[in-house]
């Protein structure tokens, strides 16, 4: 199978030279109650939410999972120093993010009804074999989002990320969260069950409106099940500080279009396009537009499409079917013909081709010409981020 030209692109920078990627591992548990374990995968989730936000390539959760199963590491056991390395190196990542948290004594707590809690990180540079300094955070629980979001700001110094906004430019764009909220948010990420993720990123949201995160898992668990308008509620209340924003409003692009809000679908794969362009938004933009009768526009769409990968047969048929919609069919001709030649069994193609040769346009009411375009439900923006950065841009 042909591979886009971005990720064919992309394996070719990476065999000369990688950009650093990173791995935030849960924190450990150093607090002597097993029930404030959450609060490690939490913190872990913040701070890779910031570096993504901030455009800083970081392994999502299930990368790590998968690493952790490898390696039969039981997630949410503190790892030795061997260990980290092992699955920073398993993972391809260049720097690991690790640390530990725990309750200050009574005597020295703030006068919180929680106590006080220390954060302190470490970041292990595994291309060059050393470790940074420790930096930490200290405050009241009640305030652990604040703490988390502060952690993160410091990592990217420690990083020396480029464009780091001021510590207070940066708080200001992410707002406090409700601890009980952050809790039920992280024990649903820990969760074995549907069910109980379910129920817990539901409680999250309520507890918190503002929360944007379990929102995002929300609608992903509405979407797959295909209850559109469900899902499309909960995924519009993603915010734009969220690393999952443009992921987000891809899937409520989709949503809107399954329900028929053809207008509503081409803004929001516009929005996505304009930051995220690969070729799966492209296409559906295309595919929403045409449905929107903006033909044009669609046609333009399709073949920016193409142009990131002119093998997918989906991609063709768009092109070829709109083309054909408006006319155009000698050009409509040119695109079937590439679908029936990657896949001869692709019995629609041929009928349209057929039609095409024959200059017989669509026939009112004839359900075998109407809405016939393919959405594309994939969406890389890890594998694109990560060519941007192996292109230094």
């Amino acid at each position: 199978m042909s591979m886009p030209r971005w990720a064919t692109l992309l394996l070719i920078c990476c065999c000369a030279a990688r950009a650093e990627n990173v791995l935030a591992l849960p924190f450990f548990n150093h607090t002597r109650s097993t029930n404030l374990d959450w609060i490690g995968e939490s913190i872990s989730e913040t701070v890779r939410g910031v570096l993504v936000s901030e455009r800083v390539l970081a392994l999502d959760r299930e990368d790590r999972l998968e690493g952790y199963r490898r390696l039969s590491l039981r997630p949410g056991a503190e790892l030795t120093h061997a260990s980290i390395l092992k699955i920073g190196d398993l993972l391809d990542a260049s720097l690991v993010i690790y640390g530990s948290y725990e309750l200050l004594p009574a005597e020295t707590a703030k006068a919180q009804s929680q106590g006080s809690l220390r954060i302190t990180a470490r970041i292990v540079d595994l291309k060059r074999m050393r470790q940074g300094p420790p930096f930490s955070e200290i405050g009241a629980v009640e305030d652990l989002a604040t703490l988390e979001f502060r952690l993160g700001w410091q990592t990217l110094q420690q990083l020396e990320w480029k464009n780091v906004p001021s510590e207070e430019e940066f708080l200001k764009a992410r707002p406090a969260v409700r601890l009980d909220a952050m809790e039920s948010f992280a024990r649903g990420l820990m969760a074995t069950s549907p069910e109980q993720r379910h129920l817990l990123f539901t409680r999250a949201a309520r507890l918190d409106e503002h929360y944007s995160q379990p929102c995002f898992q929300l609608g992903k668990i509405y979407w797959g099940k295909k209850d559109y308008k469900i899902a499309a509620g909960w995924l519009e209340r993603v915010t734009r500080s969220d690393p999952h924003y443009f992921e987000a409003q891809f899937f409520l692009g989709l949503c809107r279009y399954n329900t028929g809000d053809y207008a509503a679908a081409t803004l929001c794969f516009a929005l996505v396009a304009e930051a995220v362009p690969l070729n799966e938004v492209y296409n559906d933009l295309g595919a929403a537009q045409a449905r929107h009768k903006d033909s044009s526009q669609a046609i333009a769409n399709f073949r920016k499409a193409l142009e990131g990968d002119s093998a997918d047969p989906d991609y063709h048929f768009n092109l070829g079917y709109t083309l054909w919609r408006s006319g155009d069919y000698a050009a409509a001709v040119e695109s079937l013909r590439a679908v029936v030649e990657r896949n001869p069994n692709d019995a629609e193609a041929t009928a349209l081709l057929g039609r095409a040769l024959k200059k017989e346009g669509p026939r009112p009411g004839d359900p075998r010409a109407e809405a016939r375009e393919r959405l594309k439900t994939n969406y890389e923006e890890t594998a694109f981020r990560q060519l941007q950065a192996e292109l230094g841009k």
